[in-house]
């Protein structure tokens, strides 16, 4: 059985009209990003019980803390990014997440990634041993511009941190972006690492976000590669219809409902079994 998610701030700031609106779509569970127009990561504990309390009247339940850890750049601070991170596991562990989702680090524009390859490694290498102990697995989503944008790279983090705490998420819009076909190129390698789906698609001409199965993103293919190999975990909504940038995207409700719907129709077509 397989479960939807999402990140519901992409339907709305308000956290109660997120949630009415995945309780319309049959969506028991959220990917937190963002409430109130506050990143996860800085809601204070008392606004956190809020939003703990809210997800409770609803029946949704955190799938991931969709957070921004390691989106800053390669040179940046990181013992402050470090206690940001302790913040996201205080986070998963309030909101009963069992995912964290983070990035590799941007690499400056023009830079080699091989030439920050040992720093990347550094640091993802810290992020996981202060995981060690906690009841949470992070995830790393391939993403344009950090270190682990393609497949390879995204081979490369999770192997050489040999971390059961550091895992993959999967965006076939995201590698496609980067001139990937998802599957084709990147399935095999990834899968024996992969515990998370995000969901949008997106066309190798000029990387336009579009709903599942109308891009490049080989995501019905993906979709029976997965069934036949017994995947059982999230698929997380995340469609990026209206805008999109560096730390986030927002779609509204209907294109959010649109979204989902494509998705679901694959699935259906495919008589794979979610909830």
């Amino acid at each position: 059985m397989w479960t939807l998610s999402g990140f519901a701030d992409e339907i709305s700031a308000d956290l109660d009209e997120q949630c009415r609106v995945l309780n319309e779509l049959e969506i028991s569970f959220i990917e937190f990003r963002s409430a109130w127009k506050t990143n996860v990561l800085d809601l204070d504990d008392d606004q956190l019980k809020r939003a703990a309390d809210t997800l409770g009247r609803y029946g949704i339940a955190t799938s991931s803390i969709g957070s921004p850890i390691g989106k800053i750049g390669v040179a940046d601070d990181f013992d402050a990014h470090l206690a940001r991170f302790d913040r996201a596991l205080h986070v998963a562990e309030l909101l009963g997440a069992p995912f964290i989702r983070l990035f590799s680090f941007f690499i400056p524009q023009g830079d080699t990634p091989a030439a920050h390859r040992d720093e990347v490694l550094r640091r993802m290498a810290a992020l996981a041993a202060r995981t060690e102990g906690r009841d949470v697995t992070l995830v790393h989503e391939n993403e344009k511009e950090i270190y682990g944008d393609i497949p390879a790279r995204c081979l490369d983090i999770v192997e050489s941190v040999g971390s059961e705490k550091l895992k993959l998420a999967w965006d076939p819009a995201n590698f496609v972006q980067c001139g990937v076909r998802p599957h084709s190129e990147g399935y095999d390698m990834l899968r024996p690492y992969t515990d998370y789906i995000q969901i949008k698609d997106a066309l190798l001409a000029d990387g336009t976000v579009v709903p599942a199965g109308e891009g490049d993103g080989e995501v019905a293919t993906t979709v029976a590669a997965l069934h036949a190999d017994g995947f059982d975990g999230f698929f997380s909504m995340e469609p990026h219809l209206s805008s999109g940038e560096r730390f986030g995207g927002f779609s509204g409700p209907e294109l959010f409902t649109r979204a989902t719907r494509a998705f679901t129709a694959i699935l259906d077509a495919q008589s794979v079994q979610y909830r």
